[in-house]
């Protein structure tokens, strides 16, 4: 139900909201305190409340603790504002029971995405603060930071492509958001540090598994050790450990000289249980894949076209009929990789760009069957029969230098061509920047919504 009670000293800010909510089909009350506010609450039980963080007769803190202590109000989303950008208020907003922590001034139009998400019985939703640096309207920008699967391979021969695991950049929609934090992290971080010359910065990192090519580069993380900044670390909990008990373990002694509980950035886990949330105004999906543990690809639906990340993951049918030796997979056997394999294609289909395992050439995967990666052949036609536009050949092998990687992709390029469908095809080299631009202007977007 789009229900909605805004807790704000600020009659005109107040007044405004309610008016602009109010013609998008929400049923909004308002309250210039937290006493009000506490008594329009219990009478309507809105879906939501929004509050300002200091307010008059007993702070939003102290109001916000009153909601989570009452039984009663347990469905309640709770969405602290505030013109205050410290860590601590947004940590202390965030014990308190808030969701959400949005920076005043904010757009109108940034509320209603954010309740719409939560309209929709989305509760993990991550809005970035308002006084980011990133243009809301600006082009999608995509920038690989790692490329390279497995372990770091440094050196000469991989000069072209890089040698760094996995890590890529993506900013839109006012988000900088980060898959995964292999080695690559690393370059990321410290350009970030130049680039915003230390201005607060709010990131969001996206773990698909916690292999360490994965997140090894997460204690060399420059902004992590900013008090200034927040860093959303978000992933789906392990088979044996959760995932800040994961990424603390490989920072306790003697392993490494900082504790994660040592680091001064505000970083803040969540593990998550849905497979789709959002970022922000970014809907994002995700989808267990076929690798040992428990891994997940990525889609990202940002305002200029879908990215999608499967950075790790196995052809099933190549796997099952490997795997059966000298023996025919049986028609069950068949249809059951058949099907799984589907069920990525269709969680794939039409993304403009698709970033994916391509680790080994046909030969090699022979030697490495059930190692939880795909040969070059498979990721293509994974990609022509999902429809995808641009197609990046990702996790190269550390003992790939720049020659094989280049004749793979030669390889995957005439694969597509004598397909007769059309795709764009590329190996995933570091500091490449894609960008994805608008289709439309953001006024006939506004007015579409």
């Amino acid at each position: 139900m789009k229900t909605v009670l805004l807790i704000d000293e600020d009659a005109g800010a107040r007044r405004g909201l309610k008016n602009f909510l109010a013609s998008e089909g929400w049923t909004v009350w308002e309250a210039q305190d937290s006493e009000q506010g506490w008594a329009l609450a219990q009478q309507h039980h809105p879906r939501v409340v929004v509050f300002d963080y200091l307010l008059p007769e007993g702070s939003g803190i102290q109001l916000c603790r009153r909601f989570r202590d009452t039984p009663s109000f347990d469905g309640t989303i709770l969405v602290a504002t505030s013109a205050r950008d410290f860590p601590a208020d947004r940590q202390n907003a965030s014990e308190a029971g808030a969701r959400h922590f949005l920076v005043k001034p904010f757009e109108p139009l940034a509320l209603k995405r954010l309740l719409e998400n939560l309209a929709q019985g989305d509760t993990t939703v991550f809005m970035k603060s308002f006084s980011s640096m990133i243009p809301e309207d600006a082009p999608t920008r995509l920038r690989f930071w790692g490329v390279r699967g497995s372990i770091p391979s440094p050196g000469p021969d991989t000069v072209r492509y890089g040698g760094n695991t996995s890590c890529v950049e993506i900013r839109t929609a006012g988000q900088i958001i980060i898959l995964d934090a292999g080695s690559g992290i690393r370059p990321l971080g410290l350009a970030l540090a130049r680039e915003f010359k230390g201005r607060p910065l709010e990131l969001t990192l996206l773990i698909t598994h916690t292999h360490w090519d994965h997140i090894q580069g997460f204690p060399f993380f420059v902004p992590a050790y900013n008090p200034m900044n927040t860093v959303r670390v978000l992933g789906y909990e392990g088979a044996s450990r959760g995932l800040q008990d994961t990424l603390s373990g490989q920072m306790e002694s003697p392993y490494f000289p900082i504790g994660l509980k040592e680091m001064p950035g505000n970083i803040q886990f969540t593990e998550l249980r849905d497979l789709e949330f959002a970022i922000g105004p970014i809907r994002v999906r995700a989808t267990y894949v076929n690798h040992p543990g428990v891994c997940v690809g990525y889609r990202l639906f940002t305002p200029h076209g879908s990215i999608t990340f499967i950075p790790d993951n196995e052809n099933y049918v190549r796997l099952k009929s490997r795997s059966a030796g000298a023996q025919p997979i049986s028609p069950d056997a068949q249809a059951f990789a058949e099907q799984q394999d589907q069920k990525l294609v269709e969680f794939i289909r039409n993304s403009d760009i698709l970033i994916v395992d391509s680790q080994y050439d046909a030969e090699e995967y022979e030697r490495h069957v059930g190692w939880g990666h795909s040969c070059v052949d498979d990721s293509v036609n994974l990609a022509l029969r999902a429809e995808v536009k641009k197609l990046f050949l990702f996790h190269h092998d550390p003992s790939h230098d720049d020659r094989k990687i280049d004749a793979m992709a030669r390889h995957a390029r005439k694969i597509a061509a004598a397909s007769g469908r059309r795709l764009d095809v590329a190996g995933a080299r570091e500091r490449l920047e894609v960008v994805l631009r608008p289709a439309v202007s953001r006024r006939a977007l506004a007015r579409a919504g």
